[in-house]
């Protein structure tokens, strides 16, 4: 009796995913083309230790159509040659400035002080938000204005897609659109009036109005969270602007980590403020322990306990589960791998996340340690 209900569970869950992400995926598409008019706007851009990233997001940004724009980098205490590389660009191109970050003060987490102070600096009425490990394209960063104009909307934001090398990445990075296309009702998140609860954005691109930005206090309202894209985008909506999020995938690409270290390091960090609560993180193991890996765990159960009504429910939910998250990675230009492994991702995930929770380790990122 207990094998045959948890397989009717695990299959519920699965179905639950399954079709929040066919509901999702009709919803999340690229941003419109871009208007007539070129767009007006600043692209700023934190780097901290980031001189390998520099000259090509530069490269990339600078190709961009459609806009005018001013390219503002601040570098936040480098010591690997950031800011030569950005006084270079600028010299050669007088859209770019190179600012000085002054130093962190109490109560602060670096990339929020960073990107508050480029926003003080900024001259146009659009705000884009750009990590240094961001790749666009000629007509991404036009066609994001377009998406904010058009949609009336005082953030937008969306996820570039993710490039993954080693095994680490590929593993755990696409757990990310999992969750997002999975388990965000995107329906509900644009709805009007816009409810905070169900804010989302990606920090790695986000494009925000001046006014919005200004009404909802900006970087230095979120200046003590790591996870700034969410909060940023939680801190607009109290404030009574809609945000939303539009597929960047064709658009923009991004290597968030590079090995192992760097994927547990980066995922811990964002998990305090994410999946990792006292509260949240059981709810998120049943979600996604249940739906997509208690599946696999079942169906030899059912097997060698013969009973093969339990083997079939489980052996549903495992293929309903598998084709969703390969139906978001098609979407979204997931590694072939990730999506192949992809119960083994989401079980890496859940031991991050409550590593993250039970030991409460200090977040190193960048050189900077952050209190847990």
């Amino acid at each position: 009796m207990t094998l045959i209900v948890l397989s009717a569970a695990s299959l519920a869950l699965a179905t639950l995913f399954a079709v929040m992400v066919a509901l999702n995926l009709r919803l999340y598409r690229p941003p419109p083309r871009a208007a007539a008019a070129p767009a007006r706007l600043s692209v700023l851009i934190p780097a901290r230790d980031e001189a390998a990233n520099i000259p090509p997001l530069l490269a990339s940004v600078l190709a961009s159509r459609g806009v005018e724009m001013e390219v503002l980098v601040l570098d936040d205490g480098s010591s690997d040659g950031t800011a030569d590389l950005v006084e270079a660009a600028a010299a050669r191109d007088g859209r770019v400035r190179l600012l000085r970050g002054a130093p962190l003060p109490p109560g602060w987490v670096g990339k929020p002080h960073a990107c508050w102070q480029l926003a003080r600096a900024a001259r146009e009425p659009l705000l884009v938000f750009l990590d240094a490990d961001v790749r666009v394209h000629p007509d991404a960063l036009a066609r994001l204005a377009a998406f904010v104009d058009s949609e009336g909307l005082g953030l937008a934001s969306g996820f570039p897609r993710q490039i993954t090398r080693t095994w680490g990445e590929r593993l755990v990075v696409p757990q990310i659109m999992t969750v997002l296309l999975g388990y965000l009702p995107m329906f509900a998140a644009r709805g009007r009036p816009s409810d905070p609860r169900f804010a989302a954005a990606c920090g790695q691109i986000m494009a925000v109005r001046r006014d919005a930005y200004e009404a909802a206090g900006g970087h230095r309202a979120v200046g003590a969270l790591l996870h700034d894209g969410i909060a940023l985008a939680r801190a607009v909506r109290r404030a009574g602007f809609a945000t939303d999020l539009c597929d960047l995938s064709p658009l923009a690409s991004c290597r968030m980590y590079e090995d192992w270290r760097s994927v547990w390091s980066g995922f811990s960090k964002n998990a305090r403020e994410g999946m990792a609560t006292p509260a949240g993180l059981p709810l998120w193991t049943l979600l996604l322990g249940g739906g997509h890996v208690l599946p696999l765990l079942l169906i030899p159960w059912g097997i060698v306990a013969q009973d093969w009504a339990a083997a079939g429910l489980a052996t549903a939910a495992a293929a309903l589960s598998w084709l969703a998250a390969a139906a978001a990675g098609r979407r979204t230009g997931a590694d072939g791998w990730g999506m192949a492994l992809h119960p083994l991702g989401v079980l890496v995930t859940l031991a991050i996340q409550w590593n993250a929770l039970l030991r409460r380790p200090r977040a190193v990122w960048r050189g900077r340690a952050y209190e847990a």
